[in-house]
């Protein structure tokens, strides 16, 4: 799984968090209203790479470009957290200290998942 930088994470989050296609443009917006100052080439840059990684898809036949997300962001945690599991030398000790870290809500909804009764 490859991970993803800074810049990169923040060009996802603006993708993640649109109701569908978005430009360049779209993504500068977004990133300076957090107070993130970048030019369009630099973001062009950084969705290519994305491209490149399998994270981002992109429609060439629009002008200006329009760029999804391929996964959602629940997708892509999950994915870091199998990654991380499969790293683990010892998975047992390392969900242990998972289970042992999450709110009494999430424990709750992991029992659910796992078809236990509260």
């Amino acid at each position: 799984m490859t991970t993803l930088g800074e810049l990169e994470r923040a060009v996802m989050e603006a993708l993640w968090d649109a109701d569908g296609s978005r430009s360049a443009y779209d993504v500068q917006h977004r990133l300076e209203a957090e107070g993130r100052s970048l030019a369009v080439t630099t973001l062009l840059t950084v969705l290519s790479r994305l491209e490149k990684k399998g994270f981002v898809s992109s429609d060439r036949s629009a002008r200006p470009h329009q760029y999804t997300a391929v996964s959602s962001r629940a997708d892509h945690v999950a994915e870091l957290m199998h990654t991380v599991l499969g790293d683990a030398g010892d998975r047992t000790a390392v969900l242990e200290r998972f289970v042992g870290g999450v709110s009494n809500e999430d424990a709750a909804i992991l029992r659910r998942l796992l078809g236990h009764s509260d």
